[in-house]
């Protein structure tokens, strides 16, 4: 097992060519650990698995076989712009990756927003391979009874597509979070150099597109969510203005083996504002024992 302060970019970044015209990025730590936890980002602007997780995968490497994965069209992944759903997309990318890497036992799944929505879908499309769900302001099996629809930090995202500014992705980022001291300026120029290429911009239109083609029900979780099996924790905050936390009710009614951890003074990135609770509650739930 890997120290802690061993953890680094460097030394956790892999790739792997996981279909002829697919390879993606992940970091990998944790290795000789049990159990496989696969950690999926958000899909803001210059997101990656390292973006949202840099600080969480050296706590969960210590008790995990950690993957975290950068989804198609984000990070050092491949960006292509034909593909189907998102969701769909990304877990059968997923399921490539975790068969080109041998790992063929249950996975647990930890995912934020776009990638709280790859989770569900990869549970749902391949349950015989999904073990437990730690959702963060999932999308997709987000449905707002009360706030309304498009939300701030949705009309925030579609600004910085159409007009891929410094300002715009500042104006995003913020919306993230309720402490507004996370937002820095290095963290901006390093969120805006990735988000801003090309190939980022065309992944992120394409994105969006493939939730009104013609599989956009697919996009639809919460109609599924019903027969999701396994234990499903939901992580909101209070203050989420991506997801409103209204957002959770649907999904709490409907996932049979469900429970909801809301953080007060806490935006759409609870694995950072609420750091250490955080990793607790996530490894606690992840080996409590209780099937």
């Amino acid at each position: 097992m890997t120290a802690i302060d061993e953890i680094t970019y460097e030394s956790t970044s892999r790739f792997a060519q996981v279909r002829d015209d697919l390879r993606l990025h992940y970091h990998e730590a944790g290795v000789g650990n049990d159990t496989t936890i696969v950690l999926l980002h958000g899909g803001g602007p210059g997101a990656s698995s390292w973006s949202n997780f840099a600080r969480n995968i050296p706590v969960l490497a210590q008790r995990f076989h950690v993957l975290a994965v950068d989804q198609p069209g984000y990070g050092r992944s491949d960006k292509p712009t034909e593909h189907p759903q998102y969701f769909v997309h990304s877990a059968s990318a997923l399921k490539d990756l975790l068969d080109t890497l041998g790992i063929t036992d249950r996975v647990h799944l930890l995912g934020n927003s776009l990638g709280g929505g790859a989770a569900v879908r990869f549970a749902l499309d391949y349950p015989e391979r999904a073990g437990r769900l730690v959702l963060m302001g999932p999308g997709g099996l987000s449905v707002n009874l009360f706030a309304p629809d498009p939300t701030e930090g949705v009309k925030n995202l579609g600004r910085f597509s159409y007009e891929p500014t410094r300002e715009n992705l500042e104006a995003f980022l913020r919306i993230m979070v309720f402490d507004q001291s996370l937002i820095t300026p290095e963290l901006v120029e390093e969120r805006f150099a990735s988000a801003s290429t090309p190939e980022s911009l065309a992944a992120a239109k394409a994105m969006g597109k493939s939730f009104s083609s013609a599989e956009f029900e697919k996009g639809m979780l919460w109609r599924d969510a019903y027969k999701l099996r396994q234990r499903v924790l939901l992580i909101w905050g209070r203050e989420d203005r991506v997801n409103p936390l209204d957002g959770a009710l649907v999904a709490l009614k409907m996932i049979p083996r469900v429970q909801l951890h809301v953080f007060g003074g806490c935006g759409h990135w609870a694995q950072l504002e609420k750091f250490d609770e955080f990793n607790r509650l996530t490894a606690d739930f992840l080996t409590d024992g209780v099937e």
